[in-house]
C-alpha cells in the first residue's frame, strides 16, 4: 500500500547575502515590499493586506509601516545588513516603508524611485 498523501513542495534555497533590494510597490489601495538579494530571488515579502488590514485601512502609512516591519523581521534573521531601496507607485505608505525598514535593522544605502511614466503614449 503506498501513501497516497499531497506531494510536498522542495523548499527552494534562496542566497542570502548581506547586502540586497527593498521593492516597495505602493498603489492606491494596497503596499506590497519584497526583499531581494542581487539575483532579483525574494527572500521574505510583506503587503497591508497580509497584516489584516481591510479597506481603505491598506493604504495607511502605519499598515505600510506594520508590512516594512514583518518583511525586515525575516530577511534580518537570514543575514541581510544592507539594502537598496526601490519604491514604485503614488501610495501614501513609501515615506512610513522606508523609515520602518532603515529603524528595524537594515541599513538604507540609497532610495531610487521607479515608477513608471508615460511619454504621453498609452
Amino acid at each position: 500500500a503506498e501513501y497516497m498523501g499531497k506531494t510536498v513542495a522542495k523548499k527552494r534555497i534562496v542566497k542570502v547575502d548581506t547586502h540586497g533590494d527593498v521593492h516597495i510597490s505602493a498603489t492606491f489601495n494596497n503596499i506590497i515590499i519584497s526583499i531581494t538579494n542581487k539575483a532579483g530571488q525574494v527572500i521574505s515579502w510583506s503587503s497591508a493586506g497580509k497584516m489584516g488590514f481591510r479597506g481603505s485601512k491598506k493604504n495607511t502609512p502605519y499598515a505600510a509601516q506594520m508590512a516594512a516591519q514583518e518583511c525586515v523581521k525575516v530577511a534580518v534573521d537570514a543575514g541581510m545588513k544592507r539594502a537598496d531601496v526601490y519604491v514604485k507607485g503614488p501610495g501614501s505608505g513609501r515615506e512610513g516603508a522606508i523609515r520602518s525598514i532603515n529603524n528595524n535593522g537594515i541599513e538604507v544605502t540609497s532610495i531610487k524611485d521607479v515608477t513608471p511614466m508615460p511619454h504621453n503614449g498609452c
